[in-house]
């Protein structure tokens, strides 16, 4: 058999126009995945924005901490507030408590000191009226007693024409227990009389006085002699 060769056709080289054709492909389709190489690249760089983002959410946040910070002091000046509240008013009962019974002892050495002055401090012409004016310092079985004392001594001190003066030198409270109370009064009494020629009689004169709350009052319920020392000078 005879060897058919192929046609001179067959071995020609294509057409410059396919290899134009398929050039253009080629490069179309490196074209192509340039473009597509380079939208990512686009993208990415379009995409920056939003990965500065959080450089903009940075001054929210300081805003956050600055306003948490401030409700932080807030509350602690709060708590404080109240600590240092509830401390001044436990530390303020036992001063008012301690002011109370110290204002309650002045009252008690002021009655006890009056009423010694009130009781032994008379002239002639005002001895008559001594338990009237005393009453008001004096409660209980006391009062009957005192009045009971200075009837029986007036006429002979009105007749000696005696003038007895009572200076109060010092007063204390000795003891005070719920409307209970006891003082110490200490005085310098002086009397004249024109049968000793008006030569003044001194005496050094403390008394214990017991006391008893009558209402906004303290009254003397009993009174007796601690010490009584002559201290007229001698002649």
């Amino acid at each position: 058999m005879e060897d058919q060769q192929p046609a001179a056709g067959d071995l020609t080289d294509p057409a410059p126009d396919e290899l134009t054709s398929e050039g253009s492909t080629a490069d179309q389709s490196e074209d192509t995945a340039g473009a597509g190489s380079a939208d990512p690249t686009e993208e990415t760089t379009g995409a920056q924005p939003a990965a500065a983002e959080p450089v903009q959410e940075a001054p929210a946040k300081r805003k956050w901490f600055a306003r948490s910070r401030g409700r932080l002091v807030v509350g602690i000046s709060a708590a404080l507030f109240v600590a240092a509240g509830a401390f001044a008013g436990a530390a303020v009962q036992p001063y008012l408590a301690d002011r109370a019974m110290v204002d309650t002892k002045l009252d008690i050495a002021r009655t006890a000191a009056d009423a010694i002055t009130t009781l032994w401090t008379y002239t002639p012409d005002d001895m008559d009226k001594l338990p009237d004016r005393s009453a008001k310092f004096l409660s209980g079985d006391f009062e009957a007693q005192y009045r009971k004392y200075v009837d029986a001594i007036a006429p002979t001190n009105k007749q000696a024409k005696v003038t007895n003066s009572t200076q109060v030198v010092g007063a204390a409270v000795e003891s005070l227990r719920g409307p209970d109370a006891t003082a110490i009064v200490y005085t310098n009494t002086t009397s004249t009389s024109p049968l000793t020629k008006n030569i003044p009689s001194m005496k050094y004169l403390s008394y214990r006085l017991q006391l008893k709350r009558e209402g906004a009052d303290w009254r003397v319920t009993r009174m007796t002699t601690v010490t009584s020392l002559d201290i007229t000078p001698q002649v």
